[in-house]
C-alpha cells in the first residue's frame, strides 16, 4: 500500500478533474494505487452519469462554430439542468469542442436510436454504420481513445448534472442535402 499524500491527491485530481475528497476516497480505496484509483473514479462517473441521465435537461447553450476558411459551420444545442452549468466554463469548452467535431466528422444523427429502422437495416455492417453516422458513437476528434458519449459521461461526472446534445446543423459552402 503506498501513502496517500496530498502531492498523489492532486495528481490524480488533474489526471481526472474529479475533487478532492473524491480523489482521496478513491485512492484510500485502491491502497494509494493511482491507476486502480483512476479506474474507480472512472466507474463512479459512469454510475453518476447513468443516475443523470434521467433528469431533465432544460438549460444549456447554443454554439456556434464557423471552420477556418468559413466552408464550414456549425450549430449545435447542448443541454444540462441549470443556467449556473450553462455559463460554467467546462461546459462551454464541451459544447466548443463538440461543434467542432461536428464540422469535422459531419455525422448525420445525435444517437443510434435516431437513425430511421429501414436505413439501418439497408447497411451491410449496422455497428459500423452506426459509428460513421452517429455523434455520440463516434470516436472523439480530439482524443479518438474516447467516444463523445464517453466524453460528455465524463463531463456528468465532473459538472454533476445532466449533460446531452439535442440537435446540430452542419453547413457546408456549396453543399446541399
Amino acid at each position: 500500500m503506498s501513502a496517500i499524500t496530498a502531492e498523489t491527491i492532486k495528481e490524480l485530481r488533474e489526471q481526472t478533474s474529479c475533487g478532492v475528497m473524491e480523489c482521496k476516497k478513491a485512492l484510500e480505496e485502491a491502497g494509494g494505487d493511482l491507476p486502480k484509483a483512476k479506474e474507480i473514479l472512472k466507474q463512479r462517473g459512469l454510475e453518476l452519469a447513468a443516475k443523470k441521465g434521467s433528469r431533465d435537461a432544460k438549460e444549456g447553450r447554443i454554439e456556434a462554430y464557423i471552420h477556418q476558411g468559413a466552408k464550414i459551420g456549425v450549430i449545435v444545442e447542448v443541454n444540462c439542468e441549470t443556467d449556473f452549468v450553462a455559463s460554467n466554463e467546462a461546459f462551454c469548452q464541451l459544447t466548443r469542442d463538440i461543434a467542432m467535431h461536428i464540422a469535422a466528422v459531419n455525422p448525420k444523427y445525435v444517437r443510434k436510436d435516431d437513425v430511421p429502422e429501414e436505413e439501418l437495416k439497408a447497411q451491410d455492417n449496422p455497428e459500423e454504420y452506426i459509428k460513421e453516422v452517429c455523434l455520440y458513437a463516434q470516436n472523439f476528434i480530439k482524443d479518438p481513445s474516447k467516444t463523445v458519449e464517453e466524453l460528455i459521461t465524463a463531463q456528468v461526472a465532473s459538472i454533476g448534472e445532466n449533460i446531452t446534445v439535442s440537435r446540430f446543423i452542419r453547413y457546408k459552402v456549396n453543399e446541399v442535402d
